[in-house]
């Protein structure tokens, strides 16, 4: 996924110019904790957070231009970037938005926590099966039930219980993949799992293609 398949295309931009006070009556109207500034060209050159309208306020400032963090304080994304750029960097520095911009430095979304939550829940509460199906589509050639087979005998050799591939098939298929992270003690291990079972498939292909 790219930034701009994430980002927010709605959103509010200011000026260096613009008056302190009307600013914080359009933030409270449209519930904004945060905004872009950028010139007549639409090219980002600030950034104004709700914060710096109370301080703007309190100190008696006019316009933006005086309040506003410049240019070389602003964390950005480019709108090819990969979407996990800026869910890392909302992590590692607890941005609230982050902005996309294009080749032109012009701002053309928003990247909010917010969505990234949203985007988080909703891969959450994918079946385990279709990551499954994604694999079997990258492994060309192999069948579901080989697929199944590997998987059994990947998850005895983890948990040291014995299943068949009949009930491995049906535990994926009722389970999201945010309950299998958790059942299987985290994203990291998760994965590892899946690389193990795509590793048993191939190594018991090349154990047949030989006999």
């Amino acid at each position: 996924m790219r930034a701009k398949e994430l980002m927010d295309k709605e959103f509010v931009y200011l000026n260096c110019d613009d008056n302190i006070i009307e600013v914080s009556k359009v933030m409270e109207e449209i519930r904004r904790f945060t905004c872009p500034v950028v010139n007549d060209n639409k090219q980002l050159v600030g950034w104004i957070t709700s914060f710096d309208i109370t301080r703007g306020l309190r100190e008696g400032n006019e316009k933006i231009s005086e309040i506003m963090s410049g240019y070389e304080e602003i964390a950005t994304v480019h709108e090819m970037d990969p979407a996990r750029k800026a869910v890392i960097l909302t992590a590692n520095n607890k941005f609230v938005t982050v902005p996309v911009v294009n080749d032109d430095n012009q701002v053309i979304g928003m990247i909010r926590a917010c969505d990234i939550v949203e985007l988080l829940s909703d891969l959450y509460d994918v079946k385990v099966y279709k990551l499954y199906e994604a694999m079997q589509h990258q492994l060309k050639g192999v069948t579901w039930d080989e697929l199944m087979s590997a998987s059994a005998l990947v998850s005895k050799k983890t948990t040291g219980v014995k299943i068949s591939a009949e009930e491995y098939e049906e535990n994926i298929m009722n389970s999201t993949f945010g309950e299998a992270i958790w059942a299987t003690g985290g994203l990291e291990k998760f994965f590892a799992g899946l690389i193990s079972v795509g590793e048993m498939v191939i190594a018991r292909r090349v154990g047949k293609a030989r006999k």
